[in-house]
């Protein structure tokens, strides 16, 4: 009797690697949508478009000319898993909508647990983690370093641009 492993990522990025453990046991939701695009090659050449030194980085949704990719479907929530927003843990980013999560991503860089699921409202809900950088916290201490702007009307934009070259299944 085997227990079946977590499914791990590699995450190739301009500035270095990032290998992810997923929890497909605790947000199988999440866990299943991040793996089809990382099946279709949805996230090459997307970047870290939203970099906040003391909160997050995040990425999944845009190209370098911070022209939005076109994702499938939203999701449901899962953020009711009882996995806490600690450093180094991946979330699905969302709008204010609670089920509104598709392709885009953060990986905590500090413990925000504000984010945290703490009740049925939406301003409550929180943000659902479904996995945990393993190896290559030091590329995201660097990614969350970079000098950040204002572009095309978003904030916190790394001047030069942080790309995920890709991201695959590892066995």
């Amino acid at each position: 009797m085997t227990e079946e492993k977590n499914p791990r990522v590699l995450m190739d990025t301009s500035m270095g690697n990032v290998t992810i453990e997923l929890f497909k046991d605790k947000a199988p939701i999440s866990v299943r949508n991040f793996l089809s695009y990382v099946k279709e090659g949805f996230y090459d050449g997307l970047i870290f478009h939203r970099v906040i030194k003391e909160f997050m980085i995040q990425g999944g949704g845009m190209d370098a000319s911070m022209q939005q990719k076109k994702t499938k479907f939203a999701i449901k929530n899962e953020a009711a898993n009882g996995l806490s927003n600690k450093r180094g843990t991946l979330a699905m980013a969302r709008t204010a909508v609670v089920d509104s999560a598709t392709s885009q991503f953060f990986i905590n860089v500090v413990d925000n647990e504000f984010l945290d699921y703490r009740g049925k409202t939406p301003e409550l809900f929180g943000y659902a983690v479904f996995g945990q950088v393993v190896e290559g916290m030091e590329t995201v201490d660097a990614i969350r370093q970079v000098k950040t702007g204002s572009c095309m009307g978003h904030s916190d934009v790394p001047v030069e641009p942080v790309v995920i070259t890709s991201v695959r299944i590892i066995e």
